[in-house]
């Protein structure tokens, strides 16, 4: 993969583990931020089509499971492809991330299918950023299983999130209303991803994934990138060193409770298997139709239908 020149957002070095770079700057302020219930709070700043924040669902899932009572994340926008007026990085067009993609793809060990870009392209993230926070105004919980869904479509599916038609789809599976959702997004939501961005820009936010984990008395790390579990988990307990970690069930059937779709890595690292063997108990399952394998060129999903998602 050419890393030489990353000023491209949709280019995403693997060596930082961004889609962007951040600025050099500090952040300089979290004010002004909805308050703080737990001891740690988490600002996360993503997009819908950003291949790095999908590689870190992983350990965003395992941060949940064993640390979910002690932080509250709050998932902002941060406009990664607004349209296709430049040429940076080798990419001028959307065809040129089809391979980028592909090659994320074996990094992360995420299943991602680049050839949208060359079936049906994005023209930009921002259609699906603003239903994102149209979703928010509904339920926080419902818009983040909304977020995942449209993840899913986009890498795996090879849908073009920018169509309201998956919008709408997506809303609809996870439970919310559709027909709210546009209201939404055709109103308030517009104001509140402009808000994200303006607050992005503040906080000298230039890469993707971006998360600043703050305490209650103004204490911040920034994390850039998608690293190991252990970096989320120690900047979590650099700044609550008293928190303690919750045991959670590693059964699948436990997990596919919580998270209705898993890929081999995720069952892997919340399971605690190694990864051949995570794939392996999976497969079985699917042979025992108790799983439905999503599969695309670059990996595989697998949904568990037969149990209600917390």
């Amino acid at each position: 993969m050419n890393t030489a020149d990353t000023s491209n957002p949709l280019l995403c070095d693997v060596r930082t583990s961004l889609c962007g770079m951040p600025d050099t700057a500090r952040p300089t302020s979290l004010k002004n931020i909805a308050a703080q219930n737990t001891p740690i709070r988490i600002l996360y700043f993503t997009d819908p089509i950003c291949s790095s924040c999908w590689g870190i669902e992983p350990q965003l899932r395992r941060l949940e499971l064993e640390y979910g009572d002690q932080f509250d994340i709050e998932y902002r926008m941060g406009g990664l492809l607004p349209d296709w007026s430049y040429n940076s990085g080798g990419i001028s067009k959307p065809s040129d991330v089809a391979g980028h993609w592909d090659e994320v793809s074996h990094h992360y060990d995420m299943p991602i299918d680049g050839d949208v870009w060359l079936e049906d392209p994005l023209s930009s993230s921002y259609p699906p950023s603003i239903a994102f926070k149209a979703a928010q105004m509904q339920d926080e919980k419902l818009a983040r299983k909304f977020l995942r869904r449209i993840r899913e479509m986009v890498f795996l599916e090879k849908r073009n999130i920018t169509k309201w038609e998956y919008l709408a789809a997506a809303a609809t599976q996870v439970g919310l209303d559709a027909v709210r959702l546009k209201t939404d997004f055709e109103g308030a939501a517009q104001r509140a991803f402009q808000d994200d961005l303006t607050l992005s820009r503040s906080l000298g936010v230039r890469g993707f994934p971006t998360l600043f984990f703050s305490d209650t008395s103004g204490n911040r790390l920034t994390q850039y990138g998608a690293p190991p579990y252990a970096q989320f988990e120690q900047k979590l307990l650099t700044l609550a060193p008293e928190t303690t970690k919750n045991a959670f069930e590693t059964a699948p059937e436990a997990l596919f409770a919580h998270y209705p779709t898993l890929t081999a890595k995720e069952f892997s690292v919340l399971s605690g298997k190694p990864r051949a063997e995570a794939e392996r108990v999976l497969d079985a399952l699917v042979e025992q139709k108790k799983l439905k394998k999503v599969v695309t060129k670059n990996g595989a999903m697998w949904v568990w239908e037969q149990v209600t998602a917390k």
